[in-house]
């Protein structure tokens, strides 16, 4: 009997681990859209709950120190198909992609050998449920990028109740057919990775399932569709909603995570099963950052900081608290690492697999990463350790993150051969990766 593992992952320390560990995995990697560090309860929200999630963390173990690839949709979606920097690939130079003709001519390709098709080639049937924001044309398509099956939507944000974009042209699609369904998107994807759960599978199966939830537009479950010709991405209509309408929607994913693990229960899988949850970017305006600064298009922490759980029964201890830096790439390093599958030699990872560091609790370790925003922001940021260098439009700043998680005391002049060394390691890394495009 083959295990299952359900799949948010955290790198890649060595290939072979996964190996000597387990027999192949499936794998069911889940990510929320535009939710904030602390917008589950077990994070700190305290206005509403999300008993499920919270369940799963005390099942598993809870990171305090996950980072998104980039402050934006695209980018980090690109960081985790390709398991490297969002700048090293063209798409992920898009802050974000937008609906946009000159967006529309840019999108990711097989010749970049995405994680999907690695899974392929790896014995794997690959299901993408939920939003792509990868390219809109069919050369960039979930089936053109590794995915047996696809069922979701290709752009940045979807009516929630119509299934139309912002220009109310229908985006909801059926692998390569648009599709009309009734029903809200959050549980249309909870129906959707249900019905597969529940197939009969001769092959390990990779599950990416991308919830849109809670990113604008603003919709509860039975409300109405927008307005015929309202662009839900105005200043009017994201300046609509209401913390209620927010907590709703983060609850109706909670829930439909809920219903998920039940079926796993109701199916006998739950023991041989790893369930992954984490976000994209930081939240919103309804959003609970945890006390970290700004939000979702900024490098400052509560931009970039994120949640992220992983529970695998008699793996990981129960109740477990993780402090290890981690960043999206380590998820696509880890699940090729489960699958015995390894990265094509011409665009090497970026990622480490993180697994060891929960299962057999190997000591947590200094990590650098790197992150740009240049389009809708001009920011960059290094952490290394403890510290961070944060330029921020004309401004520069060190901060020790130990101490001062909340950045709020610029050390650059108490620690200027920190801050320079900083400085130059970003400096030599940013000519690793593409030159950055202007806002359309």
């Amino acid at each position: 009997m083959k295990i299952s593992f359900w799949l948010i992952v955290c790198g890649n320390i060595a290939l072979s681990w996964a190996a000597s560990a387990q027999t192949t995995p499936n794998i069911i990697y889940i990510m929320a859209d535009d939710l904030g560090y602390a917008d589950l309860s077990c994070y700190g929200r305290t206005d509403y709950k999300t008993p499920y999630l919270d369940k799963l963390a005390g099942q598993g173990v809870k990171f305090t120190n996950a980072y998104a690839a980039a402050p934006l949709c695209t980018p980090t979606r690109t960081a985790f198909m390709t398991g490297r920097y969002p700048a090293r690939t063209p798409v992920g130079l898009k802050e974000p992609l937008t609906w946009s003709a000159q967006d529309s001519a840019v999108g990711l390709t097989a010749d970049y050998h995405p994680l999907p098709s690695l899974l392929q080639k790896a014995g794997y049937q690959t299901y993408l449920i939920g939003k792509w924001h990868l390219g809109y044309r069919p050369e960039f398509n979930p089936l053109q990028n590794g995915f047996h099956e696809f069922f979701g939507f290709l752009g940045g944000g979807i009516d929630y109740t119509s299934h139309t974009d912002p220009k109310g042209r229908n985006d909801l699609w059926e692998n390569g057919t648009a599709v009309l369904k009734d029903g809200y998107m959050t549980d249309l994807l909870m129906d959707k990775t249900i019905e597969v759960l529940k197939r009969k599978h001769s092959k390990p199966f990779f599950i990416s399932l991308m919830f849109n939830a809670p990113h604008w537009p603003w919709q509860a479950r039975g409300d109405k569709p927008y307005p015929a010709g309202a662009d839900f991405t105005s200043r009017e209509w994201k300046a609509s909603g209401s913390p209620e309408i927010y907590a709703s929607m983060v609850k109706a994913m909670d829930e439909a995570v809920g219903k998920i693990l039940q079926t796993l229960d109701d199916a006998n899988l739950a023991a041989n099963t790893v369930v992954i949850f984490t976000s994209d970017n930081g939240g919103e305006k309804f959003s609970d950052m945890g006390g970290y600064a700004k939000m979702k298009t900024h490098l400052w922490e509560g931009g970039i900081r994120e949640p992220a759980i992983i529970r695998w029964p008699q793996k990981i201890t129960e109740n477990s608290l993780c402090d290890q830096p981690i960043i999206t790439m380590d998820f696509t390093a880890t699940i090729l690492a489960l699958a015995n599958a390894k990265p094509h030699p011409k665009f090497p990872l970026d990622g480490i697999n993180i697994l060891p560091f929960v299962v057999k609790k190997t000591k947590v370790f200094e990590r650098t990463f790197y992150w740009r925003a240049t389009q809708r922001v001009q920011q960059k940021a290094i952490r290394k350790g403890d510290w961070k260098y944060l330029k921020d439009e004309d401004q520069e700043f060190l901060f020790n993150l130990a101490s001062d998680p909340h950045e709020e005391n610029n050390l650059k002049e108490k620690q200027k051969p920190i801050f320079e060394e900083l400085k130059k390691r970003y400096a030599a890394w940013e000519k690793t990766v593409l030159k950055p495009l202007p806002l359309n």
